[in-house]
């Protein structure tokens, strides 16, 4: 009875790490997303300056479930459990080193004034957010229905990327002078669909974490 307390009391420090995670990845991803919006070079910087502090949430959550393994030797859900946590931390960790590539591509257009108003990536940008949001709830409370609604979100994602490029792509056409920073904006559609993705695998552990069978909900 002893054991098994303290392996819950663990685990829970575990979850909380993640939701911490989780809570650092959205911030990142704010943060990186206004000071495109407002070339703010300095709120970039801080993002990119941050990025370490997630990476060492990803080693701690490493440390304490390798700990959790050796110890208690747990089998069956309680050991996906620990597995998923794994997971889970490195797609966290991938987010924010994507959210670090926006607020990069802040810094390499210093000086620039936006070629036109940002409307599809901060469309995309407060989906991500959510969907990072309810993956990890997904995964604390084992919510499979909020687990696959990933998969709904994820493709509304997918299709204002896809009127993004289309739209810049049109543009680059006709402002050859602007290309460079329309390829720049691309790149920033391209790394929040990246976010997108990873809280959909997200929602995939969840599912495998209930079920023990890991859906594709990147289709």
């Amino acid at each position: 009875m002893i054991r098994r307390k303290e392996f819950d009391q663990e685990l829970n420090e575990l979850r909380a790490l993640l939701r911490e995670m989780g809570e650092h990845v959205g911030t990142s991803m704010d943060q990186a997303i206004t000071s495109l919006q407002n070339k703010d070079a300095e709120l970039s910087q801080e993002v990119v300056k941050k990025d370490a502090e997630l990476n060492a949430m990803e080693e701690k959550i490493m440390d304490m479930g390798s700990r959790l393994i050796i110890t208690q030797q747990p089998v069956a859900k309680d050991l996906r459990r620990i597995i998923v946590a794994f997971k889970i931390s490195s797609d966290l960790e991938r987010m924010g080193d994507l959210a670090v590539d926006i607020a990069k591509v802040t810094l390499r257009m210093e000086g620039q004034t936006l070629i036109k108003p940002l409307v599809d990536i901060p469309q995309m940008a407060d989906i991500v957010k959510t969907m990072i949001e309810e993956s990890i709830t997904s995964y604390l409370d084992e919510n499979t229905d909020l687990a696959f609604k990933m998969a709904q979100d994820d493709d509304k994602v997918d299709s204002l990327y896809s009127r993004m490029i289309s739209d810049l792509y049109s543009f680059m056409v006709e402002n050859p002078a602007k290309a460079s920073q329309a390829m720049l904006l691309t790149l920033v559609g391209r790394y929040i669909e990246r976010i997108g993705d990873h809280a959909t695998n997200i929602g995939e552990s969840t599912v495998y974490l209930v079920t023990g069978k890991r859906p594709d909900l990147n289709q």
